[in-house]
């Protein structure tokens, strides 16, 4: 069996199936750092929270409006994607800033979910299994991400947060748990039973899906239910999270605009373009939470180095344009990135009826 690899090997191993693995061994081995720790301290926001979580939401430029072509033949989605985001957002800001902030969790939420779902399709894209086993994959990569969430709601309020106190509605019962932990645990042993029936059968493994359902699996049990602290959720979820898709973005762009690209995204994508890469998006990420820190959160001056500046208080009023205006680079990618990554013929296109990789 050919391995269905987006990329070189190497680039698919190291970017997009080893950050759950990596992050996970680095908890192990550093426990005292993470068990039940409330606070993500400046160092850990610094390069979680702005060179990761926020930098990859940024990336999405480069396919997108960054891409000539692409901004070309999809304007109008470019263009009223972020101008409906910013009204909606004003709306219900203006309403409550409390459903401002559950809205968008659980919008990054599905967001994520639906991230894993989209790797496990591109990987399982070669393969000419039956419904019933393509439906086991689907089943037990959806487990895997919503079952740490379930509980997470069963059970109640943790020592971290999606991104802010009280954003998710607890159902708080945890009589239910043992019932989805039962569900939880016959779904991942069917899809180990399946794949062990499969390597008997065909003497190969899907390596790259594998990684993904395993990392997958891994990084949210243990980000979630296992441990109960901000640093080890943030490290598990984020690095996950973003540094796959920028991994992607990068694959994506070597392949394609690498030679036939613009000037700039040759430029970005060239054989040493990574640092030009990750230097745009790491200056945009610390743009924005500048502007957080400055108009809203004002927690994080060591880092910007206004530790000691005097910021106004800005009345709800304000706040109501202001923070959706700081959130559109979040909304405008969390709904643009269920359009972008289509795969037809073994490829990614802009295609409304083919596979998507949120």
């Amino acid at each position: 069996m050919k391995q269905p690899w987006i990329g070189k090997p190497i680039n698919d191993i190291l970017f997009i199936l080893l950050p759950p693995f990596a992050s996970l061994l680095f908890i192990f081995l550093f426990p005292s750092l993470f068990q039940n720790n409330t606070e993500l301290g400046n160092a850990g926001w610094l390069i979680l929270i702005l060179l990761v979580d926020v930098a990859h939401v940024y990336s999405t430029l480069y396919r997108t409006y960054f891409d000539p072509q692409s901004f070309k033949n999809n304007r109008s989605l470019l263009v009223t994607i972020p101008f409906i985001g910013f009204v909606a957002g004003v709306l219900i800001y203006s309403m409550s800033s409390e459903w401002f902030w559950r809205i968008l969790a659980y919008t990054a939420v599905f967001h994520f979910v639906r991230q894993q779902y989209g790797f496990l399709r591109v990987y399982s894209r070669s393969e000419n299994h039956n419904k019933v086993f393509k439906w086991i994959d689907e089943l037990t990569i959806y487990s895997a991400t919503i079952y740490p969430l379930l509980y997470w709601h069963l059970e109640g309020p943790k020592n971290f947060h999606w991104f802010v106190d009280n954003d998710f509605m607890y159902l708080k019962s945890p009589s239910f748990l043992p019932i989805v932990t039962a569900i939880y645990l016959v779904i991942i042993v069917s899809y180990f039973l399946k794949e062990a029936y499969l390597l008997v059968k065909t003497k190969t493994i899907n390596l790259p899906k594998t990684g993904i359902v395993t990392g997958t699996l891994l990084s949210w049990y243990f980000g979630i239910i296992y441990f109960n602290g901000d640093l080890a959720f943030t490290l598990l979820n984020v690095v996950s999270h973003g540094v796959p898709y920028m991994g992607l973005i990068w694959i994506y762009g070597k392949k394609h605009y690498s030679t036939t690209g613009s000037p700039f995204l040759k430029k970005v994508f060239s054989r040493y373009g990574i640092l030009l890469f990750l230097a745009i998006i790491f200056l945009l990420a610390f743009i924005e939470e500048g502007l957080w820190d400055f108009s809203v959160w004002k927690e994080h001056g060591k880092v910007f180095g206004t530790g000691t500046w005097s910021f106004p208080e800005f009345p709800n009023t304000a706040l109501s344009f202001i923070v959706p205006l700081l959130a559109l680079p979040q909304i405008t990618h969390y709904i643009l990135d269920g359009f972008i990554w289509k795969i037809r013929q073994g490829d990614f296109k802009w295609k409304k009826e083919t596979v998507s990789v949120h």
